[in-house]
């Protein structure tokens, strides 16, 4: 992009105007002009100027610039030079006095910085403008989204602004100290009159009239001054009005909105979104709004401190009074985000006394960093750390809070943002749940970490209807308690988690996954606890479904447009091939998860599951390659191989089998032209792997469309051992070789089998399956007794209901056996 500065050298009018009033004795316009491309070159962004550490990167870029500066001068030559070389040398030894020992101001580079930035960030604006251009450009705003410019802009607007206030309490200080000594002297006169008494006639005269004049003209100034004291006041007052204002109007872009989408984005993330990212930049803006609310809190107690000092009649102590309250407010909402009247997560306030503790239950600036795991298993560790954003800021460090964490059910919850008294109540026991915040002083962060934290038992409650365990939601409440300024202020802060499932055991994972991927996808920020909607246009489902896969498959292949028209024919029972048409259809959570499929004993979720399972555990690096067509039924399949060559072949997750994936070739023989091999399943997998089943399968010659077998799966075979070198036997045992064949297909094409073989039902067997065959039960000494041998009848219930649907599965007779020798 064209340089910032040659872009402002063809401003125009009151922008040109506007643009020459940023330079001054502060920084020459003459330094910017010669030095435009090294000054814009610079990452002047990079320097956090809120942290003193900083001072050294700020340093060096002053001294680069005195460097730069010298050999400008340097280079001047000729008569039209000399002038501009003493110049930029007088500039250059000005800059250069920054940086003496002699400077007792050391935060000057740092000032530097800030002004450079301030002025660049202008000229920019006013390039954007005169271009009428929506987007910002130069490489300062290249890493930045011009939202934060905007945040950062007002924080140097708040910055300043304080700081004027500030000096407009110190002339008001010392205008009513000069006052109040004047005032003395008139009390001082006063008494003199009194005394006039004893004094002779003649001199009494005299001094009475001299001591008249002086008291009517001080009694006259303190008049005239007592007006302009009260006028100081007011415009103080006023002032702090529009500064509250404008940290008013920044607190609630920073918190309501970027906060906000922060959360969101950290609630998508449960489902296999982007990472939510960093709470540092958050972090420093809650620490910026920190302290210049605290500094304006003081300063509106200094100024009520000087009204009380010398009661003057008028508005002041009014608007003083006002002014505290909403710097109250102000503050309040910072650790809280307390809303008055808000629908979803508001908070009542008690009374403005202090220190009676605000108990406000909308959390802001009081994170959960890291959520829990949202399928919560009892008996299990989980550690989410806990920060308070401005704990650095406001000292709370100084006497470190405790946290507490309680699961609590979404009735609580609901009760609990309602402020209905749910004092002590519970859905269940966790260990470790008591914390203390900690303070880092290399990252300036206070937070608590539960590095043991574990749910030991979950009381549930009575279920309504259809709704299974794994449709119940809890959250995990944490609380504290800390204050502000030497016990001024007393917080009382809270914080819920994103909803969480408890299972007890890993066979309700698929189910309980189902009710998070719901209520990530379909919850709202500000929603009453936890609600989501009944329904959900499919192409938001979609969204959903897609970021799911590519999370749990960890694969950059998504779900294809043809792959979402197959999922939609599934769920909705469907013929129609175009995806438009279901543009504005909407899925019901029980046809989701809770109503089976037609003709089958599982929902349309726990099929979706099954293929991501069976993917991430053994088949991804095929998924990846573009081996695995997968989504297509048994129909499609065949209309895609009809006119391709015998030996052509497609794999595909099986319609009847959750967790399934089949072969369909094409082999033209007197019995049939297609054949669809009985499913594999992660079982299988543990066995043999599926590169090296195809591999056996010699007459698997091209996979769809084209592609040679070997040449996409031959570097997944398992090497063997050449006949010639046949394995030595140990411990006086041979080795067996496992073998995939086909009987029905070797019968039916005239292929001979190995002589002698024998054909076994492939079962799995525990001395070779590495991993439990998909919603299999892992072992598990007792599932109906808890770890203390106590009765649980809740779990044994889940675990009942969980053998029931295994033993309804079908048994599919259309698919080819497959075994093994």
């Amino acid at each position: 992009t064209m340089a910032v500065w040659i872009q402002a050298q063809q401003l125009q009018g009151e922008a040109l105007r506007q643009m020459q009033a940023l330079y001054g004795q502060h920084f020459p316009i003459e330094v910017r002009h010669y030095l435009s491309q090294w000054i814009e070159s610079q990452a002047w962004d990079s320097i956090d100027l809120d942290n003193p550490q900083e001072n050294v990167k700020a340093t060096q870029l002053l001294e680069g610039l005195i460097q730069e500066l010298q050999k400008k001068a340097d280079h001047q030559v000729g008569e039209d030079g000399f002038l501009l070389k003493i110049k930029l040398g007088h500039y250059a030894t000005q800059l250069q006095a920054m940086l003496s020992p002699q400077n007792t101001y050391d935060r000057c580079p740092m000032e530097l910085v800030r002004c450079i930035r301030h002025i660049l960030y202008h000229e920019q604006r006013l390039v954007r403008e005169a271009n009428n251009s929506p987007s910002p450009s130069g490489s300062l705003v290249d890493a930045m989204s011009q939202k934060h410019l905007q945040i950062n802009q007002t924080f140097e607007e708040l910055r300043l602004i304080t700081q004027d206030s500030e000096n407009e309490l110190k002339k008001l200080q010392q205008t009513q100290e000069y006052f109040i000594i004047q005032y003395q002297e008139n009390m001082r006169l006063q008494a003199q009159f009194s005394q006039l008494s004893q004094l002779g006639p003649q001199e009494r005269m005299s001094r009475e009239t001299t001591l008249q004049q002086k008291k009517a003209s001080l009694e006259a100034w303190l008049h005239r001054e007592a007006q302009t004291l009260q006028q100081y006041r007011v415009d103080l007052a006023e002032k702090h009005q529009k500064t509250l204002q404008l940290l008013r109007k920044q607190q609630t872009t920073i918190l309501d909105d970027e906060l906000i989408q922060w959360k969101r984005r950290q609630q998508l993330a449960g489902n296999g979104g982007a990472p939510e990212g960093t709470l540092d930049v958050l972090q420093t803006w809650c620490e910026k709004l920190a302290e210049i609310i605290w500094q304006n809190r003081q300063q509106i107690r200094r100024a009520e401190h000087l009204c009380q000092q010398l009661p003057i009649p008028g508005p002041v102590e009014e608007m003083l009074s006002e002014l505290n309250g909403t710097i109250t407010d102000i503050i309040s909402a910072l650790v809280t985000r307390y809303k008055l009247g808000s629908d979803g997560w508001g908070g009542q306030v008690g009374p403005a006394t202090f220190p009676a503790p605000l108990i406000l239950l909308s959390p802001s600036t009081f994170i959960i960093e890291k959520q829990p795991p949202q399928v919560l298993k009892t008996q299990t560790k989980f550690p989410p750390p806990v920060r308070l954003l401005v704990g650095g800021k406001l000292n709370v460090h100084m006497n470190p809070p405790q946290v507490k964490a309680t699961i609590i059910s979404e009735q609580q919850a609901k009760a609990l943002l309602k402020n209905e008294s749910t004092r002590n109540e519970s859905s269940g026991e966790i260990l470790n749940n008591c914390c203390v915040m900690e303070y880092h002083q290399a990252t300036g962060t206070l937070s608590a970490h539960f590095r043991n934290m574990s749910l030991k038992r979950i009381k549930r409650s009575d279920r309504r209807g259809a709704e299974s365990v794994t449709e119940e939601k809890f959250t995990i409440l944490f609380e504290s308690q800390f204050s502000v300024g030497g016990n001024e202020l007393v917080f009382q802060v809270k914080t819920l988690s994103l909803p969480v499932v408890v299972i007890v055991h890993g066979s309700q994972d698929n189910n309980a996954t189902a009710t998070v991927l719901w209520d990530n996808g379909g919850g709202e920020p500000g929603r009453v606890p936890f609600a989501v909607p009944d329904k959900v246009q499919w192409p938001q489902l979609c969204e959903a479904l897609n970021m799911k896969f590519k999370a749990e498959v960890q694969s950059s292949r998504g779900l294809t447009k043809e792959n979402l028209v197959f999922l939609a024919q599934k769920l909705f029972n469907s013929t129609s091939s175009h995806l438009e048409d279901y543009s504005s259809t909407t899925v019901s959570w029980s046809q989701f998860n809770r109503e089976n499929l037609p003709g089958r004993n599982y929902t349309f979720w726990q099929w979706f599951d099954g293929v991501m399972e069976v993917l991430k555990k053994h088949l991804k690096p095929h998924w990846n390659d573009g081996a695995i067509l997968g989504f297509v039924n048994k129909q499609q399949a065949h209309d895609l191989l009809i006119n391709k060559p015998d030996g052509t072949f497609l794999l595909r997750f099986s319609d009847s089998e959750i967790g399934g994936i089949t072969i369909a070739w094409k082999f033209d023989s007197s019995e049939r032209m297609f054949w669809n091999l009985m499913p594999f399943t992660t079982r299988d997998f543990s066995i043999r792997s599926l590169a090296d089943r195809l591999g056996d399968l010699s007459y698997l010659i091209y996979v769809f469309p084209d592609r040679p077998k070997d040449e996409v799966f031959s570097k997944y075979y398992t090497p063997v051992l050449c006949e010639s070198t046949p394995a030595k036997a140990v411990d006086g045992y041979v080795k067996p070789q496992i073998k995939q064949v086909v009987p029905e297909f070797v019968n039916a094409s005239g292929d001979s089998a190995p002589g002698g073989a024998t054909y076994m039902d492939q079962a799995p067997s525990p001395a070779v399956c590495s991993q439990p065959h998909y919603n299999m039960y892992t072992q598990n000494p007792d599932p109906v007794l808890d770890p203390e041998g106590d009765f649980d009848l809740e779990d044994t219930m889940d675990v009942a209901r969980h053998v029931e649907e295994l033993l309804r599965r079908p048994v599919d007779s259309q698919w080819i056996p497959h075994a093994q020798s």
